[in-house]
């Protein structure tokens, strides 16, 4: 067992899956610090569809992990269990072509995928309508991650892996010496560590602006909705997979309780910058209009959603670096300090692989596969 010390910066479920790992890995002393309760920020507000059908070959890569992760994951966590429906993800014949050019990607990679046609897509899950021309993309290990079941059973693991979570612990700054990062400093003093592993999404900026390292990314609002119960029968299933319904403008899956969850694009908003560091994402708001938007456009896919209302809203914050991959890894110009965010809309797809990747790096110096794409001083030249 090692004698060293890991700091994790961040309570939300990249924070966490890193402290599971790295304690999992008997690193040696994993401290957890979280401004709030684990979970509190955009983990919390997240959609949590999971497809290994990326854009690049690390993506995908990484996605496969986190795949296999969340089955390893569903047996270890009391209380937890992967929902294994598969995603669709779904194309238009103007989106089709782009999609198409990354199958022998798939091949190459081993992720397995169906093409399917509307009619096909009809006869598996009759409680879907897509329009004739609409072309499905199925990915059979696909499916969601629940939120309210995840957060919880994998913070109780990490306690009883001995990782030590100190909640309402807010982190003011780095402490560092001849270059290197060896520790924080909080409200209640300093705390020296070997590793310092940072994972608050978009407060990351706050915290690297003092370093004179600005974070090469961006946020914007985000928001996702539960319907009421498509039924009087609570414990029914909808029949559906998790599907990324690009045509129609949003993403719709299964949620606990017969209902259902969806989110809409919202293409034109502006950056948000967060203003301070003791900024919570309660203070956010969406447009009214964007429930009303989000209900036209995924009935016509999903006529059940009309015998519905949205009966919860949850508004959070996605981070998108310039080329849309996470930073994930050491930071070069700051040795001792490790970065995991901007994951785009995607923190609950990766972030098995996230922590698992960062415990690589933390505790063995490198890899299972390949994130240099991924590095957070890609974008220095």
């Amino acid at each position: 067992m090692s004698s060293a010390t890991a700091i994790i910066i961040g309570g939300g479920v990249i924070g966490l899956s890193t402290a599971y790992q790295l304690a999992r890995k008997k690193f040696g002393k994993v401290i957890l610090l979280e401004k709030g309760p684990v979970g509190d920020g955009s983990s919390s507000r997240a959609g949590g569809i999971i497809t290994g059908l990326l854009w690049s070959e690390t993506g995908v890569l990484a996605r496969k992990l986190s795949l296999a992760l969340y089955r390893e994951l569903s047996a270890d966590l009391p209380g937890y269990r992967f929902a294994d429906v598969g995603c669709l993800n779904l194309f238009d014949p103007s989106s089709w072509p782009e999609r198409a050019r990354l199958l022998p990607l798939y091949d190459r990679l081993g992720a397995p995928y169906e093409i399917l046609t509307a009619a096909e897509m009809r006869q598996r899950w009759p409680e879907l309508t897509p329009a004739e021309t609409d072309i499905g993309l199925f990915d059979p290990l696909g499916g969601y991650s629940e939120p309210e079941e995840y957060i919880p059973a994998l913070a109780q693991r990490c306690r009883e892996l001995g990782v030590e979570i100190r909640e309402g612990q807010q982190v003011a700054g780095f402490v560092q010496r001849n270059g290197r990062i060896v520790g924080v400093t909080t409200q209640d003093g300093t705390l020296g560590g070997d590793a310092v592993i940072c994972t608050i999404h978009t407060w990351t900026h706050q915290l690297l602006t003092q370093l004179g390292w600005p974070a090469p990314f961006k946020a914007f609002v985000h928001q996702r909705y539960v319907s009421t119960p498509l039924s009087s029968d609570a414990q029914a299933a909808v029949r559906i997979p998790a599907i990324n319904a690009n045509p129609y403008h949003g993403y719709i899956r299964p949620a606990r309780g017969h209902r259902l969850l969806a989110s809409g694009e919202t293409a034109t908003r502006e950056e948000f910058r967060t203003p301070t560091p003791d900024f919570h994402m309660s203070a956010l708001t969406a447009p009214a209009s964007v429930q009303r938007d989000l209900t036209i456009h995924l009935t016509p896919l999903v006529p059940s959603l009309g015998q519905t209302r949205w009966a919860t809203e949850k508004v959070g914050l996605i981070a998108f670096a310039l080329d849309g991959e996470p930073l994930l890894g050491p930071v070069a110009q700051l040795p001792g300090l490790y970065l995991g965010c901007a994951f785009h809309s995607g923190g609950f797809a990766y972030n098995p692989a996230a922590g698992l990747l960062l415990a690589e790096f933390v505790a063995d110096g490198r890899t299972q596969i390949d994130v240099r794409a991924f590095a957070p001083d890609r974008f220095a030249p």
